[in-house]
């Protein structure tokens, strides 16, 4: 297992997220996605940098794993 990169922004997270099959549904201070067969639902905050833990969290959420994600930046 990969280790998880420390500098990734939000953007970058729903970029990757979005090539992972998630759809974008709404935006504000958070980025809202949704994904159809899917009963979570992310919310990625609009940070420069992201928390190690909130963005483990998305990405065990989303059903991906750690590589699959870092495969996606």
């Amino acid at each position: 297992m990969s280790k998880l990169p420390r500098d990734i922004s939000g953007w970058q997270a729903v970029r990757a997220f979005r090539k992972a099959g998630w759809i974008v549904s709404r935006t504000g201070s958070h980025t809202i996605l949704e994904k159809e067969g899917m009963r979570a639902v992310l919310s990625v905050p609009n940070h420069k940098v992201l928390d190690p833990g909130t963005l483990r969290t998305l990405i065990r959420y989303s059903g991906l794993t750690i590589d699959d994600f870092i495969n996606l930046l």
